[in-house]
């Protein structure tokens, strides 16, 4: 991937002249292979005793990032925790003051990709972050469908943002360097902004069932004062509970667990 002031006609001679000995030798293959969604919801708690915070997590796997619901996905995830206005931050920050600060990440990937929900919130009130988290994952799913407003608002930050988005060369060859690793059509970003505004309402809230996982698939991942916060957690049966050192290392009963 090349980009600066020069054309194509200028820089491929010097290509050639500095790749004309190259020869490809053999490239291990990668397994991309399918891998399913876990079995039942887990919970990992890290001890991290007297301190002032929680961690948690909360995440699922997710299509490739070349796949046809693509803008859909960025959609929801815009919405839902991927800007400061969208309802996880609105929630756990802006109405109850929980936190500094609550987002989602779709993680790109050739393979299946992770999606995780985090936010760190005062340790009193870990068991009721967790709790808002779950209500809100199972809201996308059907009970709060996506409103008119969030679609417009999601639209306008994933394309009104575009020209900032590739101020710098360093920034333009990022995103040419994505389209040759994620194996995505080469006008992928000359149609981005036409696909996004064409996303209707019934189209988002068809693919949130799909890509917001039911609680039987969900992985939570909770670091705190154990001693704090563990009665809270296993209070809300979540998923099953795995405790682990600050090592990541099983706690069984024999070396600190109950």
């Amino acid at each position: 991937v090349v980009v600066g002031d020069i054309t194509l006609a200028e820089i491929q001679p010097r290509l050639e002249r500095l790749f004309r000995d190259w020869r490809p030798g053999s490239t291990p293959s990668k397994n991309l292979a399918q891998v399913p969604q876990a079995a039942k919801p887990v919970v990992y708690l890290l001890d991290r005793p007297d301190a002032g915070q929680s961690v948690i997590f909360a995440g699922y796997l997710t299509p490739p990032k070349a796949n046809p619901d693509e803008i859909a996905i960025e959609a929801l995830n815009t919405l839902f925790g991927g800007s400061f206005s969208s309802r996880l931050n609105m929630n756990l920050r802006e109405d109850k003051h929980w936190s500094y600060g609550a987002y989602s990440i779709v993680w790109d990937a050739r393979g299946q990709r992770l999606f995780f929900g985090y936010t760190s919130v005062q340790t009193d009130k870990t068991k009721e972050s967790l709790a808002e988290i779950a209500a809100e994952l199972a809201g996308v799913r059907g009970p709060r469908p996506v409103t008119a407003d969030e679609l417009v608002q999601a639209k306008n930050n994933e394309t009104l943002t575009l020209p900032g988005r590739w101020e710098t060369m360093g920034a333009v060859a990022g995103s040419l360097g994505d389209i040759v690793r994620f194996g995505l059509p080469d006008d992928y970003y000359e149609t981005y902004a036409e696909r996004v505004r064409a996303l209707t309402l019934s189209q988002i809230n068809a693919e949130a069932p799909r890509f917001v996982q039911s609680s039987d698939h969900i992985v939570w991942v909770v670091v705190g004062d154990r001693a704090k916060i563990e009665p809270g957690i296993r209070a809300l049966n979540l998923g099953e509970m795995r405790l682990l050192d600050a090592d990541g290392n099983p706690v069984t009963e024999a070396n600190g667990g109950h």
